[in-house]
């Protein structure tokens, strides 16, 4: 079988022909992907930084889209021939085939691109899992700081839908206005987070943030009113200051929220700007090191 991945912890990417996967056993799928995110984390589990449970010689990532080819015993729900898309551990999902635990696994809608759905589940789960350890409520205020990226844009879309008006941070206004921020600030612009809490008035800074910025968090928290909540998916947390509720956010496969997330996120919270064959998987993960302006990368085996 042929996939995208690593001979040893910290080598190059590089194409694999590793054997095939076992038939699933209780409570597993097999998918034939069709399509595969490509993401930051998959640098993290290259250089043995996230350690999903994978050994080398093995392919990386952990999100992928495709048609059900088997499913092990104890399965209920799910049929050869469904189209699916998932997150799910451990690694090895940049493949012709990968077996996935079949509660880590969401349908597709009929006519959503495989590559979308690829490039959806982590992002999605992630930015919901961040919300929901914030317990946003309607008609709060919510700063996303770094919503131009792939993960920030989901972030922005479901704080708006649970009914926030969301501040994003941004270097460019358009997309984030689209996904449903009401204000967009150019992160580049000296004392940001001053003209964040210039925005909420008497309340002296938002109710909630998510940072979504590498190394964002210090920035991010100064835009929190006193009291308040801040969330971080980039590890990064920072000291705790004027009774500031901390969240520190690592992405959890589930695939029951992953099934309500995927119709409402679809068409426009993920974008797809580029695609790669497997043979091609190190200069994906380049290009996306390159900057890709929110829009995602993926394979299609």
């Amino acid at each position: 079988m042929r996939a995208g991945g690593v001979d040893r912890f910290g080598a190059e990417i590089r194409l694999l022909e590793l054997p095939e996967p076992p038939p699933p056993r209780p409570g597993e799928v097999l998918i034939g992907v069709r399509a595969c995110g490509v993401g930051n984390w998959d640098e993290f589990i290259r250089t043995g930084g996230w350690d999903t449970g994978a050994r080398p010689p093995m392919a990386l990532g952990v999100e992928a889209a495709g048609v059900i080819a088997a499913i092990g015993d104890g399965v209920l729900g799910l049929r050869r021939g469904d189209a699916v898309t998932t997150h799910s551990l451990p690694a090895g999902s940049w493949a012709e085939r990968f077996i996935a635990a079949a509660d880590d696994v969401a349908p597709i809608p009929a006519g959503m691109p495989m590559t979308v759905a690829a490039a959806l589940p982590v992002p999605a789960l992630t930015a919901e899992q961040a919300l929901d350890a914030l317990a946003v409520r309607p008609g709060e205020t919510v700063l996303v700081h770094g919503a131009g990226g792939v993960t920030g844009g989901v972030l922005v879309k479901l704080a708006a839908h649970l009914g926030a008006r969301v501040i994003a941070t941004a270097s460019r206004a358009g997309r984030s206005r689209g996904l449903g921020a009401a204000h967009v600030i150019d992160y580049h612009e000296p004392d940001w987070p001053g003209q964040v809490r210039a925005l909420t008035g008497s309340r002296a800074g938002v109710d909630a943030a998510v940072n979504a910025a590498k190394s964002g968090s210090a920035d991010a928290v100064r835009a929190v009113r006193d009291g308040g909540r801040l969330a971080t998916i980039t590890a990064d947390l920072p000291p705790a200051e004027r009774g500031i509720a901390l969240s520190d956010i690592v992405v959890a496969p589930d695939g029951a929220q992953l099934t309500r997330l995927v119709p409402l996120l679809a068409p426009d919270a993920i974008t797809v700007g580029a695609s790669y064959p497997l043979a091609e998987a190190a200069a994906a993960m380049a290009r996306l090191h390159q900057g890709m302006h929110g829009a995602a990368v993926v394979l299609e085996p």
